[in-house]
């Protein structure tokens, strides 16, 4: 299977010089999506790109969202003719060390997400936010009724016929609500949904992008499709 690990960057020039080795392990290419890194992130990306061809970089004009950047990749590997996209925070919060299990694990699945609420899963950050992300969880597979332990997760990978179902033109939600609305389409598509455990380290390295305003967010897209499940809309 030939797959394609997006990985968004902003401001992670100290993490990407160390994530690229580790990745370059593994059976999968790459793509940086960059939103402008005031830090030179994008430079360095370039820089390893010239020198190994399974890295490509997609340069973006500024900070315009973890959900545009995913769209940017989704559309990078379904026109490069991938079989599957793999999505990863660069800060180290998400070990490439898992991405053998998950590789393993879509031989089963069309979306494998390596979960930290799953037999083996752990969370290693402050106890308020660990009580958050357990939270919106929560409430997500209560009102959307989502079947999958970890569907706030931005370690996942996808088949490509997943991606090609979605109407990446039309999804409403930017920032890390995407994953949320992005798991809304894997399921009411009817895929299969597997999950791997992982442990969740907070970050060692730069700054977290996660605020207040991304918060309120999620709990709106979540609110939102709510609504839509009650009209039974699916689309």
């Amino acid at each position: 299977m030939n797959v394609l690990v997006v990985l968004p960057t902003y401001n992670e020039a100290e993490n990407i010089v160390l994530l690229l080795p580790k990745l370059l392990e593994l059976p999968v290419d790459i793509c940086v999506v960059d939103d402008g890194s005031p830090d030179g992130t994008g430079a360095l990306a370039d820089e390893w790109a010239a020198r190994e061809r399974r890295i490509r970089v997609v340069h973006r004009s500024g900070k315009l969202g973890l959900g545009t950047a995913y769209i940017a990749g989704f559309r990078t590997a379904l026109a490069a003719g991938y079989d599957a996209a793999l999505t990863m925070d660069a800060d180290f919060s998400h070990n490439p060390k898992y991405i053998p299990s998950m590789l393993t694990k879509i031989a089963e699945a069309d979306l494998v997400i390596g979960s930290r609420y799953v037999c083996g899963g752990e969370v290693r950050y402050p106890w308020h936010r660990r009580m958050l992300s357990k939270i919106s969880n929560f409430v997500a597979r209560l009102l959307l009724g989502y079947t999958a332990h970890d569907c706030t997760a931005g370690f996942r990978l996808y088949r490509s016929t997943v991606l090609r179902t979605m109407p990446l033109d039309r999804i409403f939600s930017n920032g890390y609500s995407f994953l949320t609305e992005t798991m809304w389409h894997v399921q009411r598509g009817g895929f299969r949904i597997a999950e791997v455990p992982i442990i969740f380290e907070d970050r060692v390295r730069g700054q977290s992008k996660i605020s207040s305003r991304e918060i309120y967010r999620g709990m709106t897209t979540v609110f939102r499709l709510f609504l839509r499940r009650l009209r039974g809309r699916t689309e």
